[in-house]
């Protein structure tokens, strides 16, 4: 089974336990919902996949940095500020005075609906700029994880070829984490089938979705069929959205269903379980129990409506964690669920 290992920090950095490098934008919300057209007003958040990592796992009480790039503008200021409010160590993150910080736009909408609308203003960002030249590589390699998407390798050739840098074997690497988020909308001359592929098969633990797997790479026969393209990495996990998740390791292939939740927003659902699987794969928890912290942190973000949900307490996810497959299966989860710390009776509804 693959776990995190205790690495001395290179140039005297600081090791966390995650370092999330990539591009967090200022994004901004609909006060209401309907079509960009019609939304009268908007309030400002932050987004980013990997910052988001970086945010719920410094909330779940582990050691988080985000590395990036964002512009010597205010919307800079703010990101950093946001994101360090979090816990997250952000003071690796590098300052670009000719280029601008990434925003974007959204409606309220579920992203895999046709009603979603999203509305990007990152062309010629200050993060598609990244390159290994312009980070602070110490930074990013002090870390027991490494956390990466495909959304980075998205965002021009030269933030391809430093995922493909990063993602390369060499002695002494980070267990290197890839969610694959594939975003069809960001892709334009390079192939993305091709271009993910090669990080994903790099990778020691990689998070992708069925229908990711079926756009980028057109793998349409389910998680096995995944894994037959992808056998290189220790622990693949596949999502199955409102089914479940199952991941396969070196003990075999493991599955847990979803639960059942009140969903008031999706977004930041899938960030949120890339972060609890990450938190119990820290803690060194067993494969069940990682999948379940997963779904746990995604419902978290299912019950609110922005990208970032505070993560229910330690001790309280653990105690979900652990119960039964029919207690499980009973879990009725709504929003407000991870304020309350104890009593199962109070936060969850069986039938």
């Amino acid at each position: 089974m693959t776990t995190p290992g205790h690495l001395p920090a290179p140039d005297d950095v600081p090791v966390v336990d995650v370092v999330a490098l990539g591009e967090s934008m200022v994004t901004f919300l609909p006060t209401r919902p309907g079509r960009l057209a019609d939304v009268p007003s908007f309030e400002r958040a932050i987004g980013g996949a990997e910052s988001n990592v970086a945010c719920v796992l410094a909330a779940a009480g582990h050691s988080a940095r985000w590395v990036g790039r964002v512009g010597a503008d205010g919307f800079g200021d703010h990101l950093v500020e946001a994101i360090g409010s979090y816990g997250v160590d952000v003071s690796h993150v590098r300052r670009d005075p000719a280029r601008p910080t990434g925003v974007y736009f959204r409606t309220a909408g579920d992203r895999a609906t046709d009603t979603h609308e999203v509305a990007y203003y990152r062309a010629g960002s200050a993060a598609s700029a990244m390159t290994a030249d312009n980070l602070d590589l110490a930074a990013v390699h002090a870390g027991r994880v490494l956390h990466l998407t495909g959304i980075t390798a998205a965002l021009s050739a030269g933030c391809l070829e430093l995922v493909r840098e990063l993602t390369a074997p060499r002695p002494g690497r980070p267990l290197v984490s890839f969610d694959v988020n594939h975003r069809p909308g960001l892709w334009r001359e390079e192939d993305a089938g091709r271009a993910l592929l090669e990080p994903a098969r790099r990778a020691d633990l990689v998070l992708v979705g069925e229908d990711e797997a079926a756009e980028a790479w057109g793998v349409t026969g389910g998680p096995d069929a995944i894994r037959g393209l992808l056998p290189q990495p220790p622990v693949l996990v596949v999502k199955q959205g409102g089914r479940g998740a199952v991941a396969f390791h070196p003990g075999g292939r493991t599955s847990v269903p979803a639960l059942h939740v009140a969903v008031v927003s999706p977004i930041g659902a899938g960030d949120a379980f890339a972060a609890g699987f990450l938190s119990a794969t820290l803690r060194g928890l067993p494969v069940r129990d990682r999948l379940r912290h997963g779904h746990l942190m995604a419902a978290a973000a299912l019950t609110v409506p922005g990208d970032l949900a505070a993560p229910p307490a330690r001790h309280h996810a653990d105690r979900l964690a652990a119960l039964d497959e029919a207690a499980w299966g009973r879990l009725r989860l709504g929003p407000g669920w991870t304020r309350t710390a104890e009593g199962a009776e109070e936060e969850v509804r069986t039938p």
